[in-house]
């Protein structure tokens, strides 16, 4: 258990830092080196939109960062299942075929994500 708890504690903690020093404000969190080259990562926006989300506020944590917002339920729900997993003492191994074509979609959702968002049609996609 020791795996799950200590990466869901960190990511709890994060989350909580995240609530308290608002990524908003410019420099509360450091910059990100390709925002300051003008070129938004498929990252951009995601302390904000985490920030968003603790303060309830869905729709602003879309605006942030909509790919970020729409993943944390999905890495929850399986962050949730490794932790269970582990709490009846079962390793689950997912054989890197079935794995393979998830990982490249999302690679593949993230660069489109990346390149939609830095062009002038996608710009509503910018944090």
């Amino acid at each position: 258990m020791l795996a799950p708890a200590a990466t869901i504690g960190t990511l709890a903690l994060t989350t909580l830092a995240l609530h308290f020093r608002d990524p908003h404000q410019s420099g509360s969190w450091g910059f990100c080196p390709s925002a300051a080259l003008g070129i938004y990562c498929p990252g951009c926006g995601g302390l904000r939109a985490v920030n968003d989300l603790t303060n309830g506020d869905v729709g602003a944590a879309l605006s942030s960062n909509v790919l970020v917002t729409l993943m944390i339920p999905v890495v929850s729900a399986l962050l949730a299942l490794w932790a269970f997993d582990r709490w009846r003492g079962h390793t689950r191994v997912v054989p890197w075929g079935r794995l393979r074509p998830l990982v490249v979609a999302l690679v593949t959702v993230m660069f489109l994500f990346a390149v939609a968002r830095n062009t002038g049609a996608g710009a509503w996609l910018a944090p």
